[in-house]
């Protein structure tokens, strides 16, 4: 069923191409410049950042825009910026990196990514070349601080449903901006903001606003659950005459300048996720060696062990999506001539490429993040509940990763539904492939064995797949156009790719580094890619049922359901022991591992 991809992966294509090992990026893969960048980083965050945490973390503006300038002077704000106006143009694993190293930084790291990601790619990637020239080296080198204004009190999800309106003065030199936004990160001292607004009360489009600007004001702090050392005010524009060179990009362009940024500000808030569940993992290994009950300490307990286990396996799933991810940007960026004039925009276009990979690393990092901290907590037990525990910070602070960058459900919403699209464009045949299938699931000869490394999890990878096109395809014939409405069909759809992109993730990774390594070396990684995909495999199975069951009934829904039943067979394994292997190397070396 499945197709060898040969040249550029196509977004979304995995849940019907196979991929070699071979074109996957890894983290393993690292040159000796990215393993730099992320030392350069962290001595930042841990010569700079962490000995005056507490300052930050009673929002301490000064003290954030000293250090993130000390930042900028490292390169670190500029990554994404090109060389032409004074950045890095560093490629997206190393950008990835610089944002990995930074979360231990908490609420600091937040005010960093807002500035670098969304505040800042808006200029690079639609901004005229007198915009990027005017603005741009400022914000690579921290002299001025960026945010992003998109979110208002009555629309937030609902992006496009924004009030703040924009009128063209009658001379053609000034938009005069009037509205509230909501929820703006940095907005306590930023100096740049990118706002939304609608252009006559209907053209959405995007503005680079200044604050000294007269009618730009800012509202009170939020009193928020956690990133307390962030600021998050409300921007409030008052008759603000801005003027219409600040117009980014074109006139009703908005929507797509927002939909891009999003793209990539879903990626980097997973890649932050990944840091900070690195960081919960050492954190809970070593309070789990140093606490003793019963005369022993709590690591040497079976379900601790098992804790830290599950918690090191989700997170090594992500860290092999969040890489993949940023290699396949690369790949696609690497064939623009960034000398052109439009290469600002290609770039955006060739990142949107991976909108449905994006937003599976959003949330898979996010619930991935929910979790590990949420264990790390329990495994504190009380401790894990007073402030002196960075336990207790980790768990706030990760709660507002499921409604950044679009919530987690408008997020599940997007994953089937841009496949749908790009296949109803043509630009991805799954509906030839759902076709397909139908004639092969009749053919299915049960009782495969399996004998070499990895061998049963790469045939469950396959059948998922399978899976995934069957209940799809029912889905999609019994409510056609109507599918929009029935959004738990549609979640759990997103979930069964969400599984398929972190099973094929972990699954590829690990047989890059058996090859590299020896299966002697990558016990570790096998352990917990077979762990991973055969329980992710279960969850698969019974979403399928569920889709199954809303779309179908009688004789069609028992025949439905032994295909599924034969789809799904596969041998047991020993996941208790194999836990506690992993448990073993994790309370070892008191970090995470792989």
């Amino acid at each position: 069923m499945a197709d060898k991809v040969i040249d550029q992966v196509l977004g979304g294509s995995f849940v019907i191409a196979d991929l070699d090992y071979e074109r996957v990026v890894t983290p393993d893969d690292l040159t000796e410049e990215q393993r730099m960048i992320a030392e350069t980083t962290s001595d930042f965050v841990d010569g700079e950042v962490l000995p005056v945490d507490d300052e930050l973390e009673k929002l301490d503006y000064d003290l954030t825009v000293k250090l993130m300038r000390k930042a900028g002077e490292l390169g670190l704000l500029g990554a994404d910026v090109p060389e032409a106006y004074d950045g890095l143009g560093l490629d997206k694993v190393s950008s990835a990196l610089i944002s990995e190293n930074l979360a231990k930084a908490s609420s600091f790291a937040l005010s960093v990514g807002a500035h670098v990601g969304i505040g800042t790619l808006p200029i690079v990637y639609f901004g005229s070349e007198a915009q990027k020239k005017k603005y741009l080296p400022d914000l690579a080198s921290g002299a001025k601080i960026a945010a992003y204004c998109l979110t208002e009190p009555s629309s937030g999800s609902d992006a496009l449903g924004a009030k703040t309106t924009a009128r063209l003065t009658e001379d053609g030199e000034h938009y005069v901006l009037n509205g509230t936004k909501q929820f703006i990160t940095n907005a306590g001292f930023a100096d740049v903001f990118i706002v939304y607004a609608k252009v006559d009360g209907k053209d959405f489009s995007t503005f680079i606003v200044e604050r000294t600007m007269p009618g730009v004001s800012v509202g009170p702090e939020e009193k928020k659950m956690g990133i307390k050392g962030s600021s998050t005010r409300p921007l409030i524009l008052e008759d603000v005459k801005v003027p219409a060179e600040n117009l980014l990009w074109q006139v009703g362009k908005g929507h797509l300048i927002a939909f891009n940024i999003l793209n990539i500000g879903r990626f980097k808030l997973a890649v932050g996720c990944l840091g900070a569940a690195k960081e919960a993992i050492g954190l809970s290994a070593k309070y789990a060696n140093e606490r003793a009950q019963f005369g022993r300490p709590i690591s040497s307990f079976p379900l601790v062990g098992k804790k830290l286990a599950e918690m090191n396996i989700r997170t090594y799933a992500l860290e092999s999506m969040v890489y993949r991810t940023a290699g396949l940007m690369d790949d696609g960026l690497g064939g623009i001539d960034h000398a052109s004039p439009d290469a600002g925009v290609q770039s955006a276009k060739a990142i949107a490429e991976y909108a449905i990979e994006c937003s599976i690393n959003k949330v898979f990092g996010s619930e991935t993040l929910d979790f590990v901290a949420d264990e790390g907590v329990q495994l504190h037990g009380g401790y894990g509940f007073i402030q002196e525990y960075k336990i207790e910070r980790i768990y706030r602070d990760s709660r507002i990763n499921r409604i950044f960058e679009g919530t987690n459900e408008i997020n599940r919403l997007l994953i089937p539904g841009t496949l749908v699209k790009r296949a109803m464009k043509g630009e991805l045949p799954l509906l030839q492939k759902a076709q397909a299938l139908q004639s092969e699931l009749l053919q299915l000869v049960p009782g495969q064995t399996f004998e070499g490394t990895l061998e049963e999890e790469t045939h469950l990878l396959s059948m998922a797949k399978k899976i995934f096109l069957m209940a799809g395809g029912s889905a999609v014939q019994t409510y056609q156009t109507k599918l929009e409405e029935e959004q738990e069909t549609l979640s759990h759809l997103a979930d069964i790719m969400i599984q398929i992109y972190a099973m094929e993730s972990a699954l590829l990774r690990t047989k890059k580094l058996i090859a590299k390594k020896g299966e002697e070396k990558a016990a570790a990684p096998i352990a917990m890619t077979r762990v991973f995909v055969r329980e992710s495999f279960a969850g698969i199975e019974a979403l399928a049922k569920e889709i199954l069951a809303a779309v179908a009934t009688g004789d069609t829904l028992r025949t439905q359901l032994s295909v599924l039943k034969k789809l799904t067979r596969q041998s047991p394994l020993h996941t208790i022991q194999l836990k506690r292997e992993i448990a073993s190397s994790v309370i070892q070396s008191e970090q995470y591992v792989c």
